[in-house]
Formats: C-alpha cells, structure tokens, sequence
C-alpha cells in the first residue's frame, strides 16, 4: 500500500469513529461552542429533535445536586452538555463521574463516555458548595456522526 492509499484509509476510520468516548475538552472554547466538530455536519433544526432534555431543577442550594435525563424513542449515540449560569453565561458548578459518562470540569460539562446506543442517559450534576441560584443545561445530542442537535436547552420537570 502505498503512503497516499495509507493515508486515505487512515483518514476513512478517523472519520468512522472519531471521538466514540465522548467530546474532547477543547469542546468547550471552540468557535461553535456545544456544537460537535464533525466535518460539514450542521446541527438539525431544533424543532425536529425527537428526545427530550429535562432537568430536575433550574434553582440550586450550596452543594445540591440536579439531575438531567435525556431520552426519546429513537436511539442516541452521544451527548455534550454544560451548567451555566443564566445570567453572566459562566460554566458552574460540576457534574459526577459515573458508568458510561465522562466529565470535562474545567468548563462544568459532561459527555458519553462510549458511543453504543441509547434511549435514555441520566447525569448528575453538583451544585457549587459556597453559592446558591439558578443554572440551564445546554448542549447537543447525537444521533450519529453526522446528525445531531446542538443549542438544546433543558426544560425544567413539573413536580
């Protein structure tokens, strides 16, 4: 095999199973923040998305902690999101490490830590322990590589 064929079939199987355990930090700083850097690949409009992001809580306590479920009938390879403060915009607080879930603290987001299928993931998030006040959830979910929805905001459960 020559170097260009090499070349080619190296470029093929990046583009096949780039980032399968989740979003790179970089993530966080890029030009289309909470978007996925997949090539051409534009996020779908958002009143197509067919899953649902609820957060339990948009007040926080010091130290509490809020839960966020996304889930749909149709299947989901990833997911990014980030806890921000609705006023000034800032990353707050921190979500928990768990199973299948990776988290990127220095901008307070969490990803998929694999890329099988799903129908529902749920991720926790910590409140700061020396702060109380309101925080969204916003980020992308990933159908495949190249079908995604990016700006998602959470909706808030009713109790």
């Amino acid at each position: 095999m020559d170097y260009k064929a090499g070349f080619v079939f190296t470029l093929l199987i990046v583009l096949c199973n780039s980032f399968p355990d989740g979003a790179p930090p970089d993530t966080c700083v890029k030009d289309r923040f909470n978007q996925p850097n997949h090539g051409q690949s534009r996020p779908q409009p958002l009143e197509s998305i067919p899953y649902q992001v609820v957060a339990s809580s948009a007040y926080y306590e010091p130290g509490q902690t809020i839960s966020l479920t996304i889930s749909g009938n149709d299947l989901f390879r990833g997911f990014f999101f980030q806890a921000r403060d609705p006023t000034t915009q800032e990353w707050i607080g921190e979500f928990i490490e768990s199973p299948n879930v990776k988290t990127i603290p220095e901008c307070a987001s969490v990803t998929h830590a694999d890329n099988r299928d799903k129908t529902q993931a749920i991720v926790v998030w910590k409140a700061p322990d020396h702060k109380q006040g309101q925080v969204f959830f916003t980020g992308t979910v990933l159908k495949d590589y190249k079908t995604f929805w990016s700006n998602i905001v959470a909706q808030i459960a009713t109790q």
